[in-house]
């Protein structure tokens, strides 16, 4: 039984998983709300499928790129529980999750493209910049996890002739300049939750857990606030 925890984009969830498969979730859509809901959510979560706390094997979250505050907030909350509960934190880039969650869920919709699919998530970084990476079918990164300035021109040196599936909420960004000759834009969210736990029971299987005392967010780039003149 695994606790997932995702607020490092737009939507937020917290999900509980069994052996790989989501029993329940809950959804927040509100951005600026995350930090308020997470604490309320896991408690109504587990109170409706009558789970206590001490039934937990583990707590996963999405570990970033992502907003900033939602990153401190996901990693306090998983950090905390798995302190007080003692067992095991799990943590998992974002954008891996989301690659997964497109190759398993959007795959199809690219049948008709050429040559090896990539898969590329993007989430929105502020102007023309979003996080992201490059995945194949497999999920074997292609291209790390990064802060990228979108042109006209952007992977093309990189990929060559595949083809390529860009999604996320940075991904219009690029669908408006974009010059690369086989590539698809997708508008549909996957289902981050679901992904989030088929890793995150893979990775308990093998043991692969984070070092509770310094696991941190995945921020990529610096924070940046703007002062008014």
């Amino acid at each position: 039984m695994i606790l997932c925890i995702d607020t490092a984009t737009d939507q937020a969830s917290v999900c509980l998983s069994k052996d790989g498969e989501v029993i329940n979730v809950l959804v927040n859509d509100n951005q600026k709300d995350h930090a308020g809901w997470i604490q309320t959510a896991i408690n109504a979560l587990l109170l409706k499928q009558g789970v206590t706390m001490q039934q937990l094997q583990a707590v996963a979250v999405t570990a970033g790129p992502g907003s900033y505050t939602g990153l401190r907030v996901g990693m306090a909350t998983a950090k905390g529980l798995c302190f007080a509960l003692q067992i095991p934190l799990i943590t998992i880039n974002t954008l891996q999750v989301m690659a997964h969650a497109a190759i398993t869920q959007l795959g199809s919709k690219a049948a008709h493209m050429p040559g090896p699919l990539c898969f590329c998530p993007m989430i929105d970084a502020r102007r023309m910049e979003v996080f992201t990476a490059v995945y194949d079918e497999a999920l074997q990164e292609i291209i790390a996890p990064k802060a990228m300035i979108l042109d006209e021109l952007s992977f093309g040196d990189e990929l060559n002739d595949r083809s390529l599936i860009c999604f996320g909420n940075g991904s219009n960004k690029w669908k408006n300049v974009s010059r690369y000759p086989n590539v698809l834009f997708i508008d549909e969210n996957p289902d981050i939750a679901k992904s989030l736990a088929k890793l995150a029971s893979s990775l308990h299987l093998s043991r692969n857990f984070a070092n509770l005392a310094y696991a941190e967010p995945v921020y990529l780039k610096e924070f940046y606030t703007y002062i008014k003149k």
